[in-house]
């Protein structure tokens, strides 16, 4: 039997027991109009716990949800596995546990691996798509390196102009993009300037994080999105954009401290946090999202590296744009994107590690951890890996959109 008709067999059979649930509650179809039979309305029918797919033996069940797991390794087969985490609650405790997080597995299943760092060995390939109509930008994960055309949406920003600063609410959900939304994850702020930008998380990206009070975070609380943990405003990175002396005619030089990740990150052995559940009230759920839900609220969900004391930059990663080369026959500033990027544009920057060397001061780390560039009128695309996440990785290509009246 294939995995789509034991997928329509199960739904059927969760069907006929909600209906026949129901008849038994109200009395419908069970006998005469005029001899109805109802229910107690104390007891509760649970379709779920009588589904013979709840009840399976649990190592056949766990069997079964590894070989599905292992063989859907790529989008759009890899919604299989999501579809197996919302059947039942035993089936969900099993493929949390199978599903490794994606810096181990490098692959992105549910809503959450997009707050995980990537994997160390190589760059997650995505594409942002700008619309400048509706002031929205939209990220897709590449499922095909030829065209940008195909993608799995992973998670959509709004820009929203205010009279001293600029907001990117950053959403997963791309036709709710608001802060008082329960896909609300996150925002990006600029100075009036566009010179200097911060990363809001909406929750605690390692168990050390404060909460940064705001208007938006007491309207937030005051309209109890999530009454046991409120969603606020944690910052998580800050982003500069130096003067260029030269104009136009030179790069943009970008200054990005991780508030959240060690620096100790990109060495070898180093750890970052590693967020494994959003942390929602019982009220709270992603219902328009074909992704996983969850619903915990322990801190204990967050794995966080080693923080030390990080006072003026100490001990934070500090990520800067890695220095082009001029080229003389093009007349032009150069990096070498590996063909990911085809289209000239002061937009197009590669970030790499600045890490110190004793004596030899501030180096730059060979691995390129971000690298965004355009490659049409509206398309630009965006490779990251370790040790920042998908939605750090969005926040900061965001800053790049934005006017430098400073800069340029």
């Amino acid at each position: 039997m294939s995995f789509k008709s034991i997928i329509q067999d199960m739904r059927g059979e969760l069907g006929s027991i909600s209906r026949k649930g129901f008849d038994v509650k109200f009395g419908y179809g069970l006998r005469s109009r005029s001899h109805r039979v109802v229910q107690d309305s104390s007891v509760v029918i649970d379709a779920l716990k009588q589904s013979c797919w709840a009840n399976m033996p649990p190592e056949l069940l766990r069997d079964v949800l590894i070989r599905i797991e292992a063989s859907e390794l790529t989008w759009p087969p890899r919604k299989n596995v999501v579809a197996c985490a919302g059947v039942c609650r035993s089936w969900r405790e099993n493929m949390k546990e199978i599903v490794k997080t994606l810096e181990v597995s490098g692959k992105l299943t549910f809503p959450i691996s997009l707050k995980q760092p990537g994997p160390r060995d190589s760059l997650i390939q995505c594409y942002i798509k700008r619309d400048r109509s509706t002031q929205a930008y939209l990220l897709y994960l590449s499922l095909n390196q030829a065209t940008s055309e195909d993608g799995k949406f992973l998670l959509a920003a709004r820009k929203c102009r205010r009279p001293t600063y600029t907001d990117y609410i950053i959403s997963l959900n791309p036709e709710d993009v608001s802060k008082g939304s329960s896909t609300y994850i996150g925002k990006l702020r600029s100075n009036f300037l566009g010179t200097k930008f911060t990363i809001y998380d909406s929750q605690p990206p390692n168990a050390e994080a404060k909460v940064t009070k705001s208007r938006s975070t007491r309207r937030i609380g005051m309209r109890r999105v999530s009454p046991k943990f409120p969603a606020g405003n944690y910052t998580v990175a800050h982003i500069s954009y130096e003067l260029n002396v030269l104009g136009s005619r030179g790069p943009r030089r970008m200054h990005c401290v991780m508030d959240a990740i060690p620096a100790s990150a990109v060495k070898p052995g180093g750890v970052a946090p590693t967020q494994t559940e959003f942390m929602l009230s019982s009220t709270d759920s992603f219902p328009s999202l074909p992704f996983f839900r969850s619903k915990s609220t322990r801190m204990e969900n967050f794995q966080s590296g080693p923080l030390s004391s990080q006072k003026d930059g100490d001990g934070m990663l500090v990520l800067k744009n890695k220095s082009p080369r001029w080229h003389e026959q093009l007349q032009c500033w150069c990096l070498n994107f590996n063909g990911r990027v085809t289209v000239a544009s002061v937009k197009n920057f590669q970030l790499v590690a600045s890490v110190e060397d004793g004596a030899a001061g501030q180096q730059e780390h060979e691995n390129v951890i971000l690298q965004f560039g355009k490659v049409g009128k509206d398309v630009f695309t965006m490779d990251y890996q370790y040790p920042i996440s998908a939605f750090q990785a969005f926040a900061i290509c965001l800053s790049s959109f934005d006017t430098k009246i400073a800069c340029e």
